[in-house]
């Protein structure tokens, strides 16, 4: 399979440039002129405006981008699992947002490697957004997330319930929103029911949207705010953090997401469960 085309209009993309995008691929201009022209003619559509401030992507151009992004990634795992080891029979793409990576995922490839050692797995982590968008062109048959978007033929289902408590580096701390308090915004969900149990909190000094950086700062300077209690247990046995009673606690549930049209297949379903398996005896810590 030829991806030579694709490659090059990511270049003039990427590269805003003709000449730039020669260098890059170590070719003539004339070269990626003639591609792109190639690639233009076969689509129908002109790609870029040409000028003397570079090639501008017209909106057939913008369109266009992330069916190259995809044809490339899928080429290049293409590539990858067809020179799988005679030993293995497929692989299976999982990807999961960074802060379930360690709670879920790295227990479950020993569990996969165990019990079904003619499987391969490759892992990628990434936001939902860009989980979402890899399942549904193909490029993950498995995702773990917190926020996933619905989309035809996706099974969305929870599969485990973090527990987000308050905690704060002052035993004296009463509530949210007291003086040192960080916001960590941890999705739509928590934040419709924070506003609902403090509708009259007063946007912090500090929001973080991303909860290990919260957590970072709350230790090393000082504060409060709201997290996991498996993530922060260990800091309250060592009086690191000192969980604040009587406040509202917070679910934030995390899902596994995958395509309808695999729940045939065998192989497929273990590894499901295998998933599940791991999110049930993480629930209990």
């Amino acid at each position: 399979m030829d991806t030579t085309l694709a490659r090059t209009f990511l270049a003039v993309y990427e590269t805003g440039n003709f000449n730039r995008a020669a260098e890059r691929l170590n070719v003539t201009q004339s070269t990626v002129s003639v591609r792109i022209k190639t690639l233009e003619a076969q689509l129908g559509r002109p790609l870029f405006s040409r000028g003397r401030s570079g090639a501008i992507p017209t909106g057939a151009g913008r369109h266009f981008h992330p069916h190259a992004t995809t044809l490339i990634r899928v080429w290049q795992q293409a590539r990858q699992e067809v020179a799988l080891p005679r030993s293995m029979q497929s692989v299976l793409a999982v990807g999961s947002q960074l802060t379930l990576w360690e709670r879920l995922l790295l227990p479950w490839i020993p569990w996969m490697r165990e019990n079904l050692p003619e499987t391969g797995v490759r892992a990628d982590v990434g936001l939902s957004e860009s989980l979402m968008a890899n399942l549904r062109d193909g490029i993950l048959d498995i995702g773990v997330m917190y926020t996933p978007q619905s989309r035809p033929g996706m099974i969305i289902e929870t599969l485990l319930s973090e527990r987000l408590v308050l905690v704060s580096t002052n035993p004296e701390t009463r509530t949210a929103g007291e003086p040192g308090y960080v916001f960590v915004d941890w999705g739509p969900e928590f934040r419709t029911a924070h506003s609902n149990a403090f509708p009259d909190l007063d946007f912090p000094a500090l929001a973080v949207g991303y909860g290990p950086l919260g957590l970072r700062y709350v230790l090393n300077h000082g504060g409060a705010g709201y997290f996991p209690h498996h993530v922060v247990q260990p800091y309250i046995q060592t009086h690191r953090l000192h969980r604040i009673k009587r406040t509202p606690t917070f679910s934030r549930p995390a899902y596994l997401v995958y395509p309808a049209e695999r729940t045939s297949d065998e192989r497929f379903k273990v590894a499901l469960d295998g998933l599940r398996h791991v999110a049930a005896l993480k629930a209990n810590v």
